[in-house]
């Protein structure tokens, strides 16, 4: 039977799967300006006007330990405290970014809270960048533009079914957000160079993409394997815990099971599943509690592509 014709889709999948694969420390700042403890308020005053930027970390040997705004400088002007060390204006308690998490994470950490920045640290806990929306944009820009450009510089190819076999395992490990999104990046790269078409090569991205870091994020470790003929993709995931309490409710836009920690880093958007089930034209899970997830996407190849967007 052949599979039900699938809406289009938004145009939001593009920019998904834009960040697919692309990590922190790729579209950071690495160049911070710093301050220390001992400058005044005065001292950052003019280091924010002589450099054009409106917000500065406080580090103490190479670790945040604040930020000073533009509107810490307001209040300090307004009390006629310009004087003072930055420790008595700056924002203590500093949201910070792990610069091997994937960019989805900082994306959801900008809607999750009203920061314009936020500084981004290695596995010492030291300082090594900067992260404004104005990265990520940068990024998708620079992304997209090359993406036209290999477009402009390629023919049209037809799908090599001949060469359109593939099964693989992944085993994938709990937080390890070095490696995240490798193996969605490979079987897109697989699919890519036999041909398939940029609307399906999306959808397989994204679905694979989304399983792959919800493995890494939410479960203690499992596997992500592609079972891939010249008829469909089939994508499983399978996870060793905790399980889900309510399927249902974890398939509704918004819900989430992160951890403290994860939403500390500001992920937890609870769109995960919701967009594998959107762009598969078949979705399964099960799930018990303690035990595990597994969950099981497929996506056609004959389904008659339309034109790009």
């Amino acid at each position: 039977m052949d599979p039900k014709p699938k809406e289009p889709l938004p145009s939001s999948l593009r920019v998904q799967e834009l960040i697919c694969g692309l990590k922190i420390r790729e579209v950071m700042t690495p160049n911070v300006i710093t301050v220390s403890r001992t400058c005044t308020m005065r001292d950052v005053q003019t280091l924010m006007k002589e450099n054009s930027i409106t917000g500065v970390p406080v580090v103490d040997n190479s670790r945040v330990v604040g930020i000073i705004s533009m509107n810490d400088i307001m209040n300090a002007l307004e009390k006629g405290a310009m004087k003072d060390a930055v420790t008595h204006w700056m924002m203590g308690e500093v949201q910070t970014l792990a610069e091997d998490m994937p960019l989805s994470f900082a994306i959801s950490a900008f809607n999750k809270f009203s920061f314009r920045r936020f500084p981004v640290v290695n596995k010492k806990n030291e300082l090594v960048g900067i992260l404004t929306f104005r990265n990520i944009n940068l990024a998708l820009i620079r992304e997209l533009s090359r993406q036209l450009r290999e477009m402009e510089c390629q023919h049209e190819a037809s799908i090599d079914l001949d060469s359109l076999e593939l099964v693989k395992v992944y085993p994938l490990h709990r937080y390890d957000f070095e490696n995240g999104g490798k193996a969605s990046s490979e079987i897109k790269k697989f699919l890519k160079e036999r041909g398939l078409s940029a609307k399906l090569l999306r959808r397989i991205a994204v679905a694979s993409y989304e399983l792959e870091i919800n493995l890494v994020a939410h479960s203690t470790g499992g596997m992500l394997s592609f079972d891939i003929n010249k008829e469909r993709v089939k994508i499983s995931s399978h996870d060793r815990g905790p399980g889900i309490v309510d399927v249902e409710q974890a398939l509704t836009e918004g819900f989430s099971t992160a951890n403290e920690w994860i939403r500390s880093q500001g992920f937890g958007a609870g769109m995960g599943l919701p967009n594998v089930k959107r762009v598969s034209d078949e979705f399964a899970i099960q799930s018990t509690v303690g035990m595990g997830t597994m969950v099981n996407a497929i996506i056609y190849l004959n389904v008659k592509e339309e034109n790009e967007d």
